[in-house]
């Protein structure tokens, strides 16, 4: 499979059009399960002799490129098909290397768990190092363990509950605001808001100047990091996100000695305070490298599932009205930790959200030694990439997947725990995102004061398509409708 042709294109626009959800509606994965099946599949490496392991099957795609520029497009519609051509282990290339996709929630375990400790951050460092160096995902085993243990004094409860208010108070201040006389495009309105909560909650700024600068740096890195282009070439993303890079270094650098001595209840503040029981503390390159990582981590991963649930209650308007009642009923009082965690009707389509249009669809890994997931052979050195996403389509986990449904997330039926596995939009193992409960309160309280402050749709006709080129976004920036709700 080099390209998809023009009838096979054509054919994933009608059903992008007639399908419920984007996602993967079954017709996409026929057409793409069809292409992969027309290439031949060639093993990757030979196992050891009596190992009584199974060579990875899997295929190049194009040279150099190999399955790089179908992977952008289709996203989890690809890895999805993937797994149903060759399994839950098989390879490809992917960004210059042979790739190994790991997916499945047997398989996907096995990795995250690393029990061998054969899988490694060298992943992520192949992809992200020269803009988010040695942030708590690219680290490792002990070290990883370390930095950890000194990051969760950032995210106590009491910490949590200030980054609470602070967060609701951003967004009841920007949320009615947005117009409601014309047609909005609310990516780009979310990602504005995620960023001045970011800034807000994270380093205790207001907007002005330097903090628009410090957004844009951010932006810039994000960007730079799913460039093609790795040469600091004026004009290209790499060259505006390696100076965006330098931007936030000398932002956080200049002011970690105020922030040591400021008592502050921000992140930047906790991170610079942090002090476990035994006494250990960050330096001042930690308290940089782990405030530029966690502020890209933050607003990106937020918008994008804030975006989801948007276009999901747009589409599924008795939702939207079951999930306004729970929000009015709350009143007027600005909602504390418990009483976003009280709207269950909101907090159940926004693990649906996450399931279906999982943010981080991928986490990636390069093995340190010589292993086996489910019975494959993987040599040292390889890239890894775990389509944890494609978890979440299993049919042995939850049933009808491509249907939008946040009752399975409802007792009795929770299909969430039919496997550990099964629904990871977090990751999963000891790298499990740190983040997640105060990433979870954002995007209710963005929710629960758009639920509040308007009503909305999607024509019937819509279906976003999600650019896969880093994490996966809107590609018109998702327009919308928003009325008043009287």
């Amino acid at each position: 499979m080099t390209t998809l042709t023009q009838h096979a294109r054509r054919a994933v626009r009608e059903r992008m059009s007639s399908a419920l959800l984007a996602p993967l509606p079954s017709a996409i994965d026929r057409r793409l399960l069809d292409r992969v099946r027309q290439a031949p599949g060639t093993p990757l490496a030979a196992p050891p002799p009596d190992s009584g392991l199974s060579p990875v099957p899997g295929d190049q795609g194009l040279p150099g490129l190999g399955r790089t520029l179908e992977y952008i497009r289709f996203g989890s519609a690809f890895t999805r098909a993937r797994f149903e051509r060759y399994g839950p282990v098989s390879w490809s290339g992917f960004l210059g290397e042979q790739v190994v996709q790991v997916a499945g929630p047997e398989a996907t375990h096995t990795v995250l768990t690393n029990a061998d400790k054969a899988f490694s951050q060298e992943g992520w460092r192949f992809l992200i190092d020269n803009f988010f160096h040695r942030g708590l995902m690219l680290l490792d085993f002990d070290e990883h363990r370390f930095h950890r243990r000194v990051m969760q004094e950032a995210f106590t409860a009491e910490r949590l509950r200030g980054y609470t208010d602070e967060t609701v108070a951003c967004v009841r201040e920007t949320v009615p605001t947005w117009r409601q006389d014309a047609p909005i495009r609310l990516y780009p309105a979310l990602k504005s808001l995620t960023l001045d909560v970011a800034t807000r909650v994270f380093m205790n700024e207001r907007p002005g100047h330097e903090a628009e600068e410090v957004n844009k740096a951010f932006v810039d890195c994000v960007r730079a990091a799913s460039s093609i282009v790795k040469w600091d070439v004026p004009g290209t993303r790499w060259h505006a996100g390696l100076r965006g890079r330098r931007v936030l270094e000398q932002y956080f650098r200049a002011n970690v000695a105020a922030k040591r001595a400021s008592g502050g209840a921000d992140l930047f503040s906790a991170l610079c305070q942090a002090r476990t029981p035994d006494g250990e503390t960050f330096s001042d390159d930690d308290v940089v490298n782990h405030m530029i990582f966690l502020m890209m981590a933050a607003h990106d991963t937020s918008t994008i599932t804030s975006s989801a649930v948007a276009y999901l209650l747009g589409a599924n308007p008795q939702w939207q009205e079951r999930a306004r009642a729970e929000s009015l009923a709350l009143g007027d009082t600005p909602p504390d930790r418990a009483a976003l965690e009280s709207l269950d009707t909101l907090n159940r389509v926004i693990k649906e959200s996450l399931r279906l249009v999982a943010p981080v669809p991928v986490v990636m890994r390069r093995t340190v030694a010589d292993t086996a997931v489910c019975g494959r052979y993987i040599p040292a050195g390889q890239l890894i990439m775990v389509a944890g996403a494609v978890n979440h389509f299993d049919p042995s986990c939850w049933s009808e997947p491509d249907t939008f449904d946040p009752d399975r997330f409802a007792e009795p039926r929770r299909e969430d725990k039919t496997h550990r596995d099964a629904w990871l939009p977090f990751g999963g193992g000891v790298h499990k995102c740190i983040g997640m409960i105060f990433g979870s309160l954002e995007v209710t309280a963005i929710m629960h004061e758009m639920l509040r402050a308007h009503r909305w749709s999607v024509d019937p006709t819509y279906r976003p398509r999600w650019d896969n080129t880093s994490l996966p976004v809107p590609a018109d920036g998702l327009p919308l409708r928003l009325r008043p709700l009287h």
